[in-house]
């Protein structure tokens, strides 16, 4: 995709730049290009970060970053480091690590993306080759595009378009991660072991999305997690259904039971000591959610107040597998055993481990029939509410309104990214900015992902004027 020169300058009304933040802009256009064809590169590599896929994958996309690191021209360290899993001797998978000191005492930036992707999945739902990178009107097909190799362009282009028009005197530090779709594993580690090269007085995470194709988001609520597998036994075995069943309660049907115990007849959440989040959120239609969920005619909405309050407020439970076996495989048995996941998002102000208690609570006190409960694979990460109030998000929305030509919107969004809640307790005194380079028709870890080439070449134009901007502080 290629904008004409005036798409490349602000087009938001009154808007005055300086020379050099409109040399910054120019910049921003004449190499988006290439900044695309980056892109391209690195969705070519199928670098999913989980245990059953080739980490060789990960490895060579974490070389390729590297390289476009080095290529930038103003690091002085660029390195691929692994670090530990918790406290094992476990690493997990390679991040790249990029260092410039700041100069004449001005601020220091953190910028984060990640490298590793989720895997693709039944590869007949992709419209277009998951691992070949595909333009169609406007959109770059393929597994990462945008989530996070967008992210990651979008950090790289920046510096080459500022590095352009000056010596860029901001400190930076690149941290692109290598295992995001995994869990971070790694990551607390990481930052205690690189924590004097990641320390900084912003930290800007390129991993959400825009309200729109048009208007820049930046993100100030993120739902924290609570997922784990739950084991429901009833039986020492299998037993004939024809033989037993009417007296002696199968695991499927102490499933039903208990998974019906999660939600109110409305849908929303029944979990007692889940709690919601006061927040004022902006207007959206039924429709609009209606058209960007693809919900089928008919099928209702659940859950009550306003929409955007359910996505960004309050908890949500979703059953996302379950172990049982199939349709074809189905035999007159009665099943002793089953497991499903239970994946629950949190509201902002409630911790993981307190969601986690009442979670369980939950489901020992609703197993039906006296069924037995193990938890097992629990992953926990807490929510996110942003100070907006500092300079750092007073440039970042500036610098969004000049680069679009629209006015950013501080936005929730239903999704956690846990990890950042390491970031703040490492660096309590940084501000952490949540921005991204994802619309709503993103399709993130679905078939038929793609990234809208306008919304990038608009986020990689704001990040470079607020990086340009961040050199003109004395800290």
């Amino acid at each position: 995709m290629t904008a004409s020169p005036a798409d490349s300058l602000p087009a938001r009304p009154g808007a005055e730049l300086s020379e050099r933040d409109r040399a910054v802009l120019a910049a921003v256009h004449a190499g988006f290009d290439r900044a695309v064809d980056d892109l391209k590169a690195l969705v070519r590599i199928p670098s999913v970060s989980w245990d059953a896929y080739d980490a060789a994958h990960v490895q060579a996309s974490a070389e390729a970053v590297a390289a476009l690191a080095e290529g930038t021209g103003v690091f002085e360290r660029v390195s691929i480091e692994r670090a530990p899993i918790g406290d094992t001797d476990e690493l997990g998978q390679p991040a790249v690590l990029a260092t410039r000191p700041a100069r004449a005492g001005r601020p220091s930036i953190l910028l984060y993306a990640h490298h590793d992707v989720q895997p693709w999945g039944d590869e007949a739902l992709w419209r277009t080759p998951p691992f070949e990178p595909t333009e169609i009107d406007g959109r770059l097909h393929g597994r990462g595009a945008s989530d996070d190799k967008a992210g990651v362009i979008a950090h790289i282009a920046a510096i080459r378009a500022l590095a352009e028009v000056v010596e860029p005197e901001v400190g930076l530090a690149l941290f692109i991660e290598g295992e995001e779709e995994h869990g971070s594993r790694s990551f607390q580690r990481f930052l205690e072991q690189h924590a004097e090269a990641l320390e900084a007085d912003v930290i800007v995470v390129a991993d959400s999305d825009n309200w729109s194709t048009e208007v820049p988001s930046l993100t100030v609520a993120l739902r924290g997690n609570v997922a784990l597998n739950v084991r429901i036994t009833t039986l020492g075995h299998a037993s004939h259904s024809g033989m037993v069943g009417g007296a002696v309660p199968d695991a499927m049907m102490a499933f039903s039971k208990l998974a019906a115990t999660l939600w109110h007849d409305d849908g929303s959440v029944a979990i007692e000591g889940l709690t919601e989040a006061d927040l004022d959120v902006p207007e959206q239609s039924e429709e609009h959610l209606r058209a960007e969920a693809a919900l089928l005619d008919g099928v209702q909405l659940v859950g009550t107040g306003p929409l955007l309050a359910r996505l960004w407020a309050k908890p949500s439970a979703t059953i996302t597998g379950v172990d049982a076996p199939s349709v074809p495989d189905a035999s007159n048995t009665i099943l002793p055993t089953m497991r499903f996941r239970l994946s629950t998002r949190i509201a902002p102000g409630q911790s993981a481990a307190d969601a986690f208690a009442a979670i369980e609570r939950h489901l020992r006190a609703h197993a039906p029939f006296g069924a037995h409960i193990e938890l097992d694979s629990i992953d926990l990460g807490d929510p996110f509410l942003v100070d907006a109030s500092g300079w750092g998000a007073t440039e970042a929305k500036r610098a969004m309104a000049d680069a679009w030509g629209a006015e950013a919107v501080e936005t929730g969004i239903g999704g956690s990214i846990p990890f950042i809640a390491d970031l703040v307790a490492q660096f309590p005194g940084a501000q952490i900015l949540v921005t991204g380079v994802e619309d709503p028709g993103t399709m993130a870890h679905s078939p038929n992902e793609s990234q809208h080439l306008g919304v990038l070449r608009r986020a990689i134009g704001a990040e470079a004027l607020l990086l340009a901007r961040a050199g003109d502080r004395a800290e």
